[in-house]
């Protein structure tokens, strides 16, 4: 008994780790912005990020202009440049680190 009690406890510790590592969206969209959008933008991604607040950020995803407000922004990107999943994960990223957020991206 005491056997499957600590393989159950390992289990759900290992599903822990494995499901904080598959929410860091913010980290993959700082990776995509570096790969795909800093050329296009002309500038790293802390100034992109930091061009709108975090309830900016919320309003113009929510409002679906996420992609227009990309574009808005640098003016080189086409639109369906990138996939939507893609725009999620940048979404996370302008959210974790917008000019109000007090954190700092390092591209």
């Amino acid at each position: 008994m005491k056997r499957i009690a600590s393989i159950i406890f390992a289990a759900l510790l290992g599903a822990s780790f494995i499901s904080t590592a598959a929410f860091a969206s913010a980290d993959k969209g700082q990776k995509i912005y570096q790969k795909k959008l800093k050329k296009v933008c002309g500038f790293n991604g802390a100034k992109f990020a930091a061009k709108h607040t975090q309830d900016e950020w919320e309003e113009i995803n929510e409002a679906g202009k996420f992609e227009d407000e990309i574009q808005k922004l640098c003016p080189k990107y086409k639109k369906g440049y990138l996939k939507p999943s893609q725009l999620k994960h940048i979404y996370d990223f302008a959210y974790e680190y917008a000019s109000d957020s007090g954190n700092v991206p390092s591209c």
